[in-house]
């Protein structure tokens, strides 16, 4: 027996080891697994490179209305967990390039309304059911964000937004003709109310940036209500 014989003996062919079938699935796998890393960390660094170009270059608020789409393509082409770390590895870019503070600021609310806008559009949800959670996610970001700028900057800045909402609530109160006085649990509620219907506007655009720029790439989200349809004038 020669030594090659010995070898071939003790290490067998890897055909004979895995079928050939099991050996396809392994390599699709492999190449999945692959695409998945590749293209989350391609728009995980979209996202924030959006971040960083509306922090030194504002254009007003075009750039804003992408922030959470990147994050969401990421969910209808994979899935949660791949949606997750995209919004975790862009946090963590804008770490290293812009400091924590700002890493916070984007994670919420915009990479998590952007997992959330992606979940709901994964599973055919409707419009009402995804602006709603993303209005609600935007009021919460609002808040941690007047928060955290609070504190960094040793002043209270939700002070001064109940002065700016005072003066708006004394502003409609003239123009009806009305000798009132606002109280405080007014300025509260109206203040509460107005991010409210800033961050329903705010999702309710990106819904409208995502339907129609996502079919382009492959993966439509759910047709908007027939009446907002009909003011859209749907082109297909």
């Amino acid at each position: 027996m020669s030594p090659t014989d010995s070898l071939e003996d003790d290490f067998p062919d890897v055909e004979a080891i895995v079928p050939p079938e099991q050996s396809q699935a392994l390599g699709r796998s492999q190449i999945q697994r692959t695409l998945v890393i590749t293209e989350t960390a391609f728009l995980a660094s979209t996202a924030a490179l959006l971040w960083v170009i509306n922090f030194y270059l504002p254009v007003g608020p075009v750039l804003r209305l992408f922030f959470p789409i990147p994050i969401a393509l990421v969910y209808l082409r994979w899935n949660r967990r791949a949606a997750w770390m995209a919004a975790i590895v862009s946090a963590l870019l804008l770490s290293v390039l812009m400091g924590p503070p700002r890493s916070l600021q984007f994670l919420l609310p915009h990479g998590i309304m952007g997992v959330i806008f992606g979940g709901c559009w994964a599973k055919k949800e409707g419009w009402g059911r995804s602006i709603f959670s993303g209005a609600v996610i935007g009021t919460a970001g609002f808040f941690f964000q007047i928060s955290l700028v609070s504190i960094l900057l040793g002043e209270n800045l939700w002070i001064y937004f109940n002065q700016q909402v005072t003066n708006f609530i004394d502003w409609v109160l003239v123009n009806l003709n009305l000798l009132l006085e606002p109280t405080v649990t007014l300025i509260q509620v109206v203040a509460l109310l107005l991010v409210f219907f800033q961050s329903t506007v705010y999702a309710l655009v990106v819904h409208i940036l995502a339907w129609t720029l996502l079919e382009r790439l492959g993966n439509p989200i759910p047709d908007p209500p027939p009446w907002l349809r009909t003011i859209l004038e749907d082109p297909r």
